[in-house]
């Protein structure tokens, strides 16, 4: 059974947000906005979630989840941040961009390429700093784009259309810009933009 809620995007209900965290802390998979669209996702220790977001979305195996965290002491567990990429971050977070930097051990190795790097999102999105408050750990996310489709859900209806009950949680926040997040590599002390999204043009 699914589980429904209306979420205020600019002051999430604690009692609603509870409710949603309980769901992530048992394993379960979210359907839930960001500050770019809405997306997939779980606990960052969820395993079994994991390999149900891969499934849900018919993923190539080798496409890598991104990290959703807090703020950047909490991506620094995960990815390595250098002097040059602690300053980008703090110039851009939180905000609508997907980092890619080395990965630390704690990194599970699904999240991995060949490159043993990994991406970290900072959302600028309140209900998705709040889960992550309560949960007190990352969650993993993907954008929630239907199997055949090259673009996401633009709202809870169309995420019930594709799967159903096969997601634990929804939260509808309203809209959300409905483009993806820039994806910027900071490896190697400089910014190479891999993916043109959301604040796109303000690195340029």
């Amino acid at each position: 059974m699914t589980l429904g809620l209306v979420v205020s995007p600019e002051h999430p209900e604690p009692r609603k947000i509870g409710q949603a965290a309980r769901i992530l802390d048992d394993g379960g998979v979210a359907f839930y906005p960001t500050d770019t669209v809405y997306a997939l996702g779980c606990a960052v220790d969820a395993r079994r979630a994991v390999d149900r977001i891969y499934r849900l979305k018919q993923m190539d195996p080798r496409q890598p989840l991104a990290l959703l965290c807090r703020d950047v002491r909490e991506a620094a567990a995960y990815a390595v941040v250098s002097d040059f990429a602690y300053r980008q971050m703090r110039r851009l977070t939180p905000g609508p961009y997907t980092f890619v930097l080395p990965a630390t051990r704690e990194v599970p190795r699904v999240l991995l390429d060949k490159r043993r790097q990994v991406g970290v999102r900072i959302s600028a999105s309140a209900i998705c700093r709040a889960l992550g408050e309560v949960i007190g750990r990352p969650l993993l996310t993907s954008s929630a784009i239907p199997p055949g489709s090259d673009r996401p859900c633009l709202d809870v209806d169309e995420a019930k259309e594709v799967w159903g009950t096969q997601l634990d949680l929804t939260i509808d926040g309203g809209l959300t810009p409905g483009k993806p997040s820039t994806v910027v590599s900071l490896v190697g002390d400089e910014i190479q933009i891999l993916r043109a999204g959301l604040g796109a043009d303000e690195l340029i």
